[in-house]
């Protein structure tokens, strides 16, 4: 791996963008059907929600803005595409069903907004990239699952929409550790920075969410 590094290194991959004055929280589906492995959950999603609330509680009190994603079709499939055929099991996520719902340590509050998506990142087909830039948004903190899935389309889409862009890396999950870790490097060298939530706190000159 080290020589590996050395590759991305010598063809000016791994900089460092930095955090901008006005972050903004992006929790991505965090719900309850990735909490259970017999649904859509697994691996690391459980410990990475623990240290998102904690995160989910530094952004209120310091004011930034939060959105949270779910993804949702509807009870026919008459709203599936592509992604769906893909995942047939994705279908389940129906707006009423337990699964869909985002799990309770993180119940939005009013004034954060809620995304409905049916694809796999935050900002495709949504209104994210300009609630964001309304809100004079210059960089996303990026939470959620699944690393290797909804995080890496939203991340992509983020630092394509011209965000400074974070990965929260003990606030970002998958089913799988191998396919975490790998999206994790891969994100790294070429759309996101990573820096874990202890980093964001001591970046704004805290030790700890509270």
């Amino acid at each position: 791996m080290s020589d590996e590094k050395e590759i991305y290194r010598q063809q000016g991959f791994g900089n460092t963008v930095g955090i901008g004055k006005n972050p903004a929280l992006i929790i991505v589906d965090f719900v309850i059907g990735f909490t259970d492995p017999k649904h859509f959950g697994g691996g690391n999603i459980g410990p990475a929600i623990e240290k998102t609330v904690d995160l989910l509680a530094f952004a209120r009190k310091k004011k930034w803005p939060v959105a949270h994603t779910r993804v949702v079709y509807q009870e026919d499939g008459s709203d599936a595409g592509a992604f769906a055929r893909k995942v047939p099991s994705l279908l389940k996520l129906t707006p009423d069903s337990e699964l869909s719902q985002i799990v309770p340590e993180l119940t939005p509050e009013p004034g954060e907004l809620i995304i409905c998506k049916r694809q796999a990142s935050a900002f495709f087909g949504t209104e994210l990239a300009g609630w964001l830039a309304y809100r004079g948004v210059d960089t996303t903190l990026v939470t959620g699952c699944t690393t290797s899935g909804c995080i890496r389309a939203t991340v992509i889409d983020s630092v394509s929409s011209n965000f400074g862009t974070v990965v929260v890396t003990d606030c970002v999950g998958d089913r799988a550790i191998e396919p975490h870790e790998a999206n994790l490097f891969d994100m790294a060298q070429k759309y996101a920075d990573l820096v874990p939530s202890s980093g964001i706190y001591s970046h704004f000159g805290e030790s700890r969410a509270a």
